[in-house]
């Protein structure tokens, strides 16, 4: 089945051409929504330029040497989300990690080999499970097991490593906290955290910050105390 729609509708957080074929690949349903995901092929051939069509694309794939989240990747329409991380073995030996940009775009960042195998996720949901364990979801769809005792709150960020998914870091989202904002209007932006405000549904939460701005909760990814705990590339303002 081939998941493709017309170039000029394209997501805006897209960084395609609106002019040229007609269609373009649709990422493949997954965890990430559409507007915060591109199709490997995109990253490949559009923003890398590693390849020059969904051909070379498919045995560069064919090959081993793509690897998403630790992962080899085997799928062209296989969707990369918004913190993911992207590894192109030698002689290319680049590594990268999906961001936002200020202007809402969805870019590759460089990123140390280190860095290859680690990530932050945003704790998106939690419910307690057989056996006094907590079942943790991250913004892009994993699912970690947990105590029950552990400290992890919805709206926390986990850094993990992959692709065995261990717990690396707890970064809670409190006074303080450097938080990297995925949305809205001031997109791209890294902001220290004031206080959270609840607020009654359906109204969603907001954090405010100490920069004078407030968002929604669900836009906000804790990555660090006093400095981001991962690159997250030069298109970050502080």
């Amino acid at each position: 089945m081939t998941f493709r729609l017309k170039r000029r509708a394209a997501p805006k957080s897209w960084t395609v051409p609106r002019k040229g074929t007609k269609w373009v690949l649709r990422p493949r349903p997954g965890p990430h929504p559409q507007e915060r995901a591109l199709p490997l092929l995109l990253v490949l051939r559009d923003l890398q330029r590693v390849v020059a069509n969904a051909r070379e694309a498919r045995l560069l794939l064919g090959s081993g040497s793509v690897q998403v989240d630790a992962k080899i990747a085997h799928d062209l329409a296989r969707g990369v989300g918004l913190m993911d991380t992207v590894s192109l073995a030698a002689p290319l030996d680049r590594h990268f990690r999906l961001v936002t940009d200020r202007r809402g775009k969805l870019v590759l960042t460089v990123i140390p080999s280190t860095e290859a195998a680690v990530k932050i996720g945003r704790v998106k949901a939690k419910h307690a499970v057989r056996g006094g364990k907590v079942e943790l979801t991250l913004h892009d769809g994993r699912n970690l097991l947990v105590e029950a005792a552990t400290p992890y709150r919805v709206g926390d960020s986990l850094k993990i490593a992959l692709p065995g998914q261990k717990v690396l870091e707890h970064l809670p989202l409190k006074p303080g906290a450097l938080a990297f904002v995925a949305g809205g209007s001031h997109v791209g932006e890294l902001a220290r955290v004031e206080r959270v405000e609840v607020r009654n549904s359906p109204q969603p939460n907001l954090v405010h910050f100490r920069e004078g701005f407030s968002t929604v909760k669900e836009y906000v990814f804790v990555v660090g105390e006093q400095a981001p705990g991962i690159t997250l590339g030069e298109g970050v303002a502080r």
